[in-house]
């Protein structure tokens, strides 16, 4: 059986008809930036979030440019990220001049918390961008008392994780990406809400940040030939926003069958002594954009005090997991490793941060972890034959 990661092929031949004869209806109509069709994808999913403002964009990367740039953040200010994240997230902040300070994340949720960002606050921090990880929300109601605390904007990186919801200390549920200042989202087509191209989105509920986010994606200009700020070139196109439209109204569906096939690898994987399951934050519903396991590792989390033995570790960790990903492509069956390289090892950024720089949990989760196929086709079929796989590659050891 050949396996892959994400099943947009089957997932389209389901829904065919309304994709085929709304894609069709663009067509008919010659308008292709722009237009009502797009303007009912901004509403449907303004609606969806229980959010004021959605700002369409061409994709994940330039809404976390767009936003930056609308909260006015200026050369060698200071931003918060993970380190432990998809390079999108820092590459924004040094392509505008703007200082990435990575923070540590949590070793079982993989997200930042609120204690680690605080430690790392100086006097040129401006920003925070919490990312939402494999499709759970990070501690989000901590993170936002930040704000006041040291007049800082949240953006949150919400590429993974559109449709979960965020539960906060009184017991509310808010829609991740509609928390911060800014919500940043990508319909790259393998995410949960995906197009047949590239496509993203900012969300907002300030009035005055949405116009200026709306301004800067449109060359900068608020009527046409009239440029009063420096912008740039980023719009989801009407093809784009009929597919997602299309899509949108079995968001919630999708999420559901991946909770469903994410509980049947937890209840067969929890028996393995050798892995570990993803942790679901009790604060946040999941929507499983990745399915990530752990290699139980040899090195010790936090514990620094002897630095061979717990690179050593790391090494074996690494090289377990290599082993089992090579024996699961041997049997049809792909698997990934996000990410296995920290954002500061990245050549991109080394005049930006210490050539000896090592977060904890940041290099154990390089060495250790790895994402099974999770999507909206999984049938019992495919996901028996998955976990007899593991289980057989496993046993090889």
């Amino acid at each position: 059986m050949q396996l892959a990661m994400v099943d947009l092929k089957g997932q389209y031949q389901k829904i065919q008809p309304e994709i085929d004869a709304a894609v069709l209806d663009c067509m008919r109509s010659g308008v292709f930036i722009g237009g009502p069709v797009v303007a009912a994808f901004q509403k449907n999913l303004e609606e969806y979030l229980g959010v004021k403002h959605v700002v369409p964009c061409a994709n994940g990367t330039d809404a976390l440019q767009i936003a930056m740039m609308a909260l006015g953040l200026q050369h060698s200010d200071e931003v918060i990220v993970p380190a432990f994240t998809y390079v999108a997230t820092a590459e924004v902040i040094a392509l505008l001049g703007l200082k990435p300070v990575l923070v540590d994340v949590d070793p079982g949720h993989f997200n930042i918390s609120a204690a680690a960002v605080e430690a790392a606050i100086g006097p040129k921090t401006k920003a925070i961008v919490p990312v939402h990880l494999f499709g759970q929300s990070a501690a989000m109601w901590e993170i936002m008392q930040l704000t006041d605390k040291y007049n800082l904007y949240i953006i949150e990186d919400n590429a993974q994780a559109v449709g979960a919801d965020y539960i906060d200390h009184a017991g509310q549920r808010r829609k991740t990406g509609t928390i911060g200042h800014f919500g940043c989202t990508s319909f790259f087509p393998s995410k949960n809400l995906g197009c047949y191209g590239d496509g993203g989105a900012l969300m907002t509920n300030d009035d005055d940040l949405a116009a200026r986010a709306r301004q800067i994606a449109n060359h900068g200009q608020s009527r046409r030939y009239y440029h009063d700020v420096v912008g740039v070139n980023s719009r989801l196109d009407a093809v784009q926003a009929a597919i997602l439209n299309v899509k949108l109204g079995r968001l919630d569906a999708y999420n559901a069958n991946r909770r469903v096939a994410a509980d049947q690898y937890d209840a067969a994987f929890s028996e393995m002594d050798a892995l570990e399951i993803p942790v679901r934050s009790p604060y946040s519903t999941h929507v499983f954009h990745q399915y990530t396991l752990k290699i139980k590792s040899d090195a010790r989390l936090g514990d620094e005090t002897d630095r061979v033995a717990v690179q050593k570790g790391r090494e074996q960790t690494a090289a377990r997991r290599d082993q089992l990903i090579a024996r699961l492509a041997a049997k049809g069956v792909p698997a990934m490793i996000y990410y296995p390289v920290p954002l500061y090892r990245q050549k991109a950024f080394a005049a930006d941060f210490d050539p000896g720089m090592k977060l904890a949990n940041t290099e154990s989760l390089c060495a250790s972890v790895f994402s099974l196929p999770i999507h909206t086709e999984m049938n019992e079929e495919i996901q028996n034959y998955i976990i007899d796989a593991v289980r057989d590659a496993l046993s090889d050891r």
